[in-house]
């Protein structure tokens, strides 16, 4: 009967271990300005893509960890320190389709300001495809979407977005691009915090853009999500810390 009970209580717990193994969460760091670590799971044989690496001209703590991946979305200091990074992640800082460790990468052409890309050029837009779910980095959007970008921004689960202003979207535009591409989960970046120390970083806070967009956020450490956990109705807004 003991022999019995205890085979039942190891055969729960295996299934229940299996069930853990199972259930992937997509975890999302904020470093910092345009700089995110996503990740499909914690350990070694997890997959880390690294968004807009930036410099210490930035004032903030210089990302400095092992990534397998890294999107460039312009040639600007605050972006593309790839350098910082351990390890050799994958560069990818051009438009175009990338598959590297099961993780689906499209870059799209945009503009860093809304006139073609005449004060600054060119950004790129990154859709990244990871454990079923679609996290969309805007890098330094400047313009309002168009039909062609939109359609390939369709579906969009996560949406990464600069609200900042002046070298960025603004709190306005950015609700006006939010509206275009319907996310299920918002999460503000390129905005100025008490944490800068760069007092040249002439840039809005994020309260600007909570007051325009009209949701109330969340606030957390990370992002830790499921596919099966995303709101199905309405917009969420989390404003992450570092």
């Amino acid at each position: 009967m003991m022999i019995v009970r205890f085979l039942d209580l190891f055969l729960l717990f295996k299934r229940d271990k299996l069930a853990l193994a199972g259930r992937k969460n997509m975890i999302i760091t904020w470093q910092g300005h345009s700089c995110f670590k996503i990740q499909d799971k914690l350990g070694p044989d997890g997959v880390t893509v690294t968004t807009d690496p930036f410099d210490k001209e930035v004032g903030l703590k210089v990302p400095n960890f092992e990534s397998d991946i890294v999107t460039v979305s312009h040639q600007h200091h605050d972006h593309n320190n790839v350098g910082a990074l351990r390890g050799q992640p994958f560069l990818i800082d051009c438009a175009g389709e990338y598959d590297f460790k099961g993780v689906l990468i499209e870059g799209i052409d945009s503009y860093h300001d809304d006139k073609e890309g005449a004060e600054r050029g060119g950004n790129i837009i990154y859709r990244i495809e990871i454990d079923d779910i679609s996290v969309v980095h805007l890098g330094d959007l400047g313009q309002i979407l168009d039909n062609t970008q939109l359609e390939k921004l369709a579906g969009t689960d996560v949406l990464l977005i600069p609200v900042g202003g002046k070298y960025t979207l603004d709190a306005k535009k950015a609700v006006e691009v939010i509206s275009q591409i319907e996310p299920r989960i918002i999460i503000p970046m390129h905005y100025k915090t008490k944490d800068s120390k760069n007092e040249q970083l002439d840039i809005d806070g994020v309260d600007k853009f909570i007051k325009e967009l009209g949701l109330a956020p969340t606030y957390e450490e990370k992002l830790k999500i499921a596919k099966k956990d995303l709101p199905s109705e309405d917009m969420e807004l989390v404003i992450l810390s570092f």
